[in-house]
């Protein structure tokens, strides 16, 4: 069971993110509105400083649905 007191540090995390990444949320909002069905392939690229980048993916199973669920109902 997560701890009152640890929501609401999560909750305050998640605002300051959101704060300093507008753009970037405003995506992941848009993205995750119409719903992601089984078998989207999310693609993510990094670069560090200095580095190439470096990219992964992943196609999404069911069961990745149900934890994006269920972290939805977090929020």
């Amino acid at each position: 069971m997560i701890k009152p007191g640890n929501i609401m540090k999560m909750m305050a995390a998640k605002n300051k993110f959101q704060a300093n990444h507008p753009k970037f949320t405003a995506f992941l909002s848009y993205v995750f509105r119409g719903g992601m069905p089984e078998g989207t392939v999310i693609e993510i690229t990094v670069t560090k400083p200095g580095e190439e980048p470096i990219t992964g993916n992943l196609k999404v199973m069911q069961e990745d649905l149900e934890l994006f669920d269920s972290l939805k109902d977090l929020s």
